[in-house]
């Protein structure tokens, strides 16, 4: 419990955790029975690793009263390693943009709210479409969950995965690609005023397409395209006046500059550069860049749930709360600080993910209870830090703490938990300290 608590009030190493404990009254607050180290915590992630499911299960059935949800989340995200020598890491598509850097990858399913049910630790180089299997059994065997909808981003949800959901009879909500989506066009499936409504809808073979266009991002998009092409521009003047300041500067070398530059920003098919007489110039095929800019902010989300059973809008929706497995990944990535990972064994690995997921549902918890008081989590916790305990001892010997009646905010705060402080709690005597100092 305290690694959990641990990593919401300051992120650190299970060293770290222990030299907070010393700062805190951890042992009479939760009744230690015994003391411990940073060498007892490396052993409880193995413990935690060893438990995650039934301790998932718990969670699960405490959070939806024994009634599964009809709706899951999911999205995956990568933590590269600083390391080499984690049994999980490897290879693959770095999220995070580190060259040079293995990584684990970790998935997330959560309810239609947000509320992380699990999470799960892959190989460095596992594919998203893999991660998406363990999750769908998971669902069925572990949640007893019967008619549920999984909801996951383009390229998550493809035909295997489609087939493996409605074998044990679960929907779908993803988006196509920008390839998929000029597909369907060629076929004649939709077309591009569709995209003019607010939200439109076709249907073909079962399966049902949500169209829409998002006008700040078809801004975005135009702004993004526009700034790339002149920073090409810009480079072709910067080398055209060094090539005309150096007579013996080699043109192919220029050429070559902004070749790359072209292929980097993924404009190959509508840039190209040439030379003549030692001067560069750009060629820009407007047709293709007219083309590319119709479906700027264009999405398109394709499910196969019926009519009657879920209308557009819903389905338009339930898409755009995957933003909320997104924000959670944030929070887990930046605030909890996932990174750095301090452990190498596989169960320690996993150990240590879920800690962060826990300390999350009680950030996600903590801000909940204290929306309506205006407050952070971070500047509530900040506030709840002034605590003390005062100890007395009596005539006798007998040892006993005591709490101070805490000041109003604080007060408004627990309440707010439905938290009552004891007024009194017994001499603990369990002993919090690092190896070092045993020593």
């Amino acid at each position: 419990m305290w690694q959990v608590v641990a990593r919401v009030l300051e992120q650190g190493s299970r060293l770290s955790a222990v030299r907070l404990a010393e700062t805190y009254a951890i042992a009479p607050v939760i009744d230690l029975q015994k003391g411990f180290n940073e060498e007892d915590l490396y052993k409880n992630l193995l413990w935690l690793c060893q438990s995650q499911a039934s301790i998932e299960d718990r969670l699960f059935t405490k959070s939806f009263c024994k009634k599964p949800p009809h709706l899951f989340l999911y999205d995956v995200t990568s933590s590269y390693l600083e390391g080499e020598k984690n049994e999980l890491a490897d290879w693959g598509y770095n999220r995070d943009k580190k060259k040079g850097k293995k990584q684990i990858v970790i998935g997330l399913p959560s309810s239609a709210d947000g509320t992380p049910v699990s999470t799960e630790v892959f190989k460095g180089n596992t594919q998203d479409t893999s991660t998406f299997y363990a999750q769908i059994k998971k669902a069925k065997e572990r949640f007893k969950c019967e008619k549920v909808t999984f909801v996951g981003d383009r390229g998550m949800i493809k035909s295997g995965q489609i087939e493996n959901l409605q074998a044990r009879g679960f929907h779908y909500i993803t988006a196509v690609t920008k390839a998929q989506i000029e597909t369907l066009m060629k076929r004649g499936v939709i077309e591009y005023t569709l995209f003019d409504k607010n939200l439109a809808e076709v249907k073909e073979g079962g399966i049902r397409y949500i169209l829409k266009r998002n006008p700040v991002r078809t801004q975005e998009i135009a702004h993004s395209r526009t700034s790339k092409l002149a920073s090409i521009e810009k480079l072709v003047a910067m080398q055209n006046a060094y090539l005309h300041a150096h007579p013996k500067a080699q043109v192919e070398v220029a050429l070559k500059k902004i070749k790359a530059k072209i292929e980097r920003l993924a404009l190959k098919t509508c840039v190209t550069v040439s030379a003549q007489d030692r001067s560069l110039s750009i060629c820009l095929n407007q047709e293709i860049l007219a083309e590319d800019a119709k479906l700027d902010g264009c999405y398109v989300i394709k499910t196969d749930l019926a009519c009657d059973e879920v209308s557009m809008q819903e389905v338009h929706d339930r898409y755009k709360d995957l933003a909320r497995v997104e924000s959670a990944f944030r929070t887990v990535k930046s605030d909890l600080e996932i990174r750095p990972v301090y452990v190498r064994s596989e169960e320690s690995t996993r150990g240590h993910v879920l800690i962060v997921m826990l300390a999350y549902m009680i950030i996600r918890e903590l801000d909940k209870a204290w929306k309506d008081l205006y407050l952070t989590v971070e500047e509530g916790l900040r506030s709840l830090s002034t605590l003390t305990l005062i100890e007395w001892t009596v005539n006798d010997g007998l040892s006993f703490q005591q709490i101070p009646e805490p000041r109003h905010q604080n007060r408004q705060m627990l309440e707010a938990l439905k938290v009552e402080l004891p007024k009194v709690l017994p001499k603990n005597h369990a002993h919090v300290v690092t190896r070092k100092k045993r020593r």
